[in-house]
């Protein structure tokens, strides 16, 4: 494995760092989970195969969307079949992955709920909290590791990846603690509570994930609708009261939208009438000027002008 394959300075290097360690804990959880006997820990691993299987079609689409935008794409075979590029797909991947989560959680909650009236279920304490133990380690310290890389990268693949890591290793502390209690009054006169440990657990750490990926739901459902974002369409705005007060336009028109990363412009300049003919190079050269103001070095910026005189056009 080279070390340009897992370079942790890049999106790509820490989404495979992620997916690997991911698979490896999840086959240890399955085993230490069959052996205690224990469905809490069997269910995280199962959880943890999901995540594994998600984080790498973000791995997917993330490389997609980098070669979409570099100058090779345009020779490139996807380029006849994908002509606007791949930004539409990372909000699928980020709602789909989200709702996975929470899906996952609300399922756990509801079958913990059945374990606890059919009378709970009897463990192996003693497997359960290596196993438990070794999973806080791994997921504690890769989630804040992930969340301190994505500073400089500001991935939303990464932002997610880091909530389920950090997701998962509450739900480890939540089953250690549990564990532990449940370790130590083995054989006292209140062992009778230990077939409901297991479930009870299950059942407050899912209440307590659920809410967490709603967000970048949130988030993901605005981009695959098209919703405008404000803050972009404010700043569009005026740049283009900039442009039309300075060059005497009638007026323009202004359609924002957010996919994923990418930002999605198109400008429509009314021109008067009585204007003399320019040079296509003229307006190529204003057309420069626009996009240096809204961010000419932004690979993942989609960017359409159109001047007219006719206002229907721009309707």
């Amino acid at each position: 494995m080279s070390f340009k394959y897992l370079n942790l300075q890049t999106e790509d290097g820490i989404l495979r760092l992620s997916i690997f360690t991911t698979i490896l804990l999840a086959i240890l959880g399955i085993v230490f989970g069959l052996i205690a006997s224990s469905s809490a820990i069997i269910f995280d691993s199962i959880f943890g195969m999901i995540d594994a299987v998600m984080t790498t079609l973000a791995l997917i689409v993330a490389r997609l969307i980098t070669k979409s935008t570099s100058k090779d794409f345009i020779n490139n075979k996807l380029e006849k079949h994908f002509t606007m590029g791949f930004w539409h797909l990372e909000p699928i991947v980020l709602g789909l992955n989200g709702m996975l989560l929470i899906g996952a959680a609300t399922y756990a909650f509801i079958n913990s709920i059945d374990s606890l009236l059919l009378g709970g279920r009897e463990i192996l304490f003693e497997y359960a909290i290596i196993i438990t133990l070794i999973s806080i380690v791994v997921e504690l310290n890769l989630g804040l590791f992930i969340k301190k890389a994505n500073k400089e990268i500001k991935s939303e693949f990464l932002n997610l990846d880091s909530i389920s890591w950090l997701i998962s290793a509450s739900m480890s502390f939540g089953y250690l603690v549990a564990f532990i209690f449940g370790y130590m009054i083995e054989d006292t006169k209140i062992s009778w509570i230990t077939p409901f440990i297991d479930p009870l657990i299950l059942i407050v750490v899912s209440i307590f994930v659920i809410p967490m990926p709603l967000k970048t739901v949130k988030q993901a459902l605005s981009d695959i609708l098209l919703v405008t974002p404000s803050e972009l369409k404010i700043h569009v705005d005026k740049v283009a009261k900039n442009i039309v007060e300075k060059y005497g336009f009638d007026s323009f028109r202004a359609y924002v939208a957010r996919v994923g990363r990418g930002r999605q412009i198109e400008l429509y300049f009314i021109v008067p009438k009585s204007w003399a003919p320019k040079k296509l190079e003229e307006w190529d050269l204003l057309r420069d000027e626009i996009e240096k103001n809204l961010g000419k070095d932004d690979p993942h910026l989609w960017l359409t002008i159109v001047f007219t005189t006719d206002f229907e056009w721009a309707e």
